[in-house]
Order: structure tokens, then sequence, then C-alpha cells
């Protein structure tokens, strides 16, 4: 299903996209070095309960997971990359850590991701792995206009990271959203400038360049959810929901 939202419907995601910047903003402040994945996860649930809103997350079960996934927030830890299930773990010093985050507020969802180093950066790779994913999605950004087709999106974050030299998978990427998280279109990155859907105004993507350093292939772990690289490399994701507008795509979920 692709959904074309009404302008109410759009101004609604942007009060949806805020949310999800403030919350994933303050568990990025309060992730520091000891912190457990469960406390990110309970603080979490904690900021989308007092805000009214639902998590995407909780009853989610694709045919790709393994049952509901359970929790309010991916954390994915240095090898791990997407889908990763908050577990036991304290944070260490020079942790690779990224938040995923979707919740849906009166009606409409918005879905984001960062990724940060915990504590002192010890390896440049990690930072440079970092702010490859977020220039691959100003990239995005900046190709997602009427008009403009999905390839050319797709297309825009495939050039950023095969030129930084790292592998592309195309098997998990962006995707529509509006009333629910995941709808068509599938956005992955990499792609054929000028193939694709076509995008119009009142279209919402979420647009998320992920990467594993030295390889494009994934393994899951034993619970069923979380991915990581196939080597063991490091791995980065960055994610934001924007709107198709009819000057271009309007970023909802930048920190206000």
């Amino acid at each position: 299903m692709i959904e074309i939202l009404s302008p109410s419907e759009v101004s609604r995601a942007r009060d949806t996209g805020a949310l999800v910047a403030e919350i994933l903003q303050t568990l990025r402040r309060r992730a520091t070095v000891g912190t457990n994945l469960l406390e990110i996860d309970r603080w979490a649930q904690q900021m989308i309960v007092d805000a009214g809103a639902q998590s995407c997350y909780v009853d989610y079960a694709p045919s790709f997971g393994r049952g509901p996934f359970g929790h309010y927030i991916c954390t994915a830890v240095n090898d791990a990359v997407l889908h990763g299930l908050p577990h036991d773990y304290a944070l260490r010093d020079g942790d690779l850590l990224t938040l995923d985050l979707a919740v849906s507020l009166r009606g409409i969802a918005a879905d984001s991701a960062i990724s940060f180093v915990v504590g002192t950066p010890r390896d440049p790779a990690d930072v440079a792995l970092v702010e490859t994913t977020e220039r691959a999605l100003a990239a995005a950004v900046a190709a997602a206009r009427p008009g403009a087709r999905v390839g050319d999106v797709s297309h825009a974050i495939g050039t950023v990271l095969t030129d930084a030299g790292y592998p592309v998978n195309t098997e998990f990427g962006g995707h529509g959203i509006g009333t629910t998280m995941h709808q068509d279109p599938h956005v992955p990155n990499a792609g054929r400038p000028g193939r694709g859907y076509p995008l119009r105004p009142g279209l919402l993507l979420a647009l998320e360049p992920w990467v594993m350093a030295d390889t494009d292939r994934l393994v899951t772990d034993p619970d069923g959810w979380t991915l990581r690289s196939a080597t063991g490399c490091r791995t980065a994701h960055s994610e934001h929901t924007v709107a198709i507008t009819e000057d271009g795509a309007e970023i909802l979920t930048l920190p206000r």
C-alpha cells in the first residue's frame, strides 16, 4: 500500500516526527558508559507513554522477525546494525551504538535512527562510518522532490556509500510510512535513476542509509531479530522521515 497523506495528516506527522527526534536526542544524552540497553528501552517506553503516543515496535511481528518484537526501541551495538533487540548489556567506552525508533501519534507514524560512539571515539573509522551514512541521508533528502522517482533517491544514497568504499546491502532499506510504520514503496540504498515509483506531495518516506564496514552480508542473532555484519565489522545507520512537498523533501524528524 502507498499512502498519499492530506495536508492535515502531514501536519500531524510533523508532531510525530518532532516527538521521535526529541526522544532520540534525550536517549543520546543519557546513553553513557555503563548504561544498560534495557534501561534505554524503559526510558523510551516512559517517554512514549507520557506523550500519549504508541510504540510501532512492541507488537510488530513481520515475516523476517521471530514473533512480536516486544520492546520500544532498537538498540544495535558495534557489529549489530538493524533490528537490535534490547538485552542485558552495559555500554562500554568506545561502543558504536545505533538507536532506531518509530512511534505513532494521533494516528500517524514517524521513524528515525541515529548512530554515535559512546564515551570516547577510539577509531576514526567509526566516525567515518557514521558521517558517511549522514551524508548519504542528506543526498537522499536532496533527491526526494516531486517528479523524481524512488530510483533517483536510491541512486543518491548508493553513490555516497560506494564512493566512500563501503559495500551496499539492498535487502533492507527505506520505506513508505504514514498511518502504519512500514509501507510501499521500498527505497533500497542503491538503485538506478529514473526508475521506480514517482514521488508526489503528500508521500511520506523513511530514508535510511546503513552500512557495514567491509561486507554486504547479514547474519541473524539467536534472538531472531538482531541483524549483524557477517564479518563482525562495525556498522552505522542514519534515518529520517520526510514528507514530499511541492518544494522538495521536508525532514520531519529533525530535533527542534
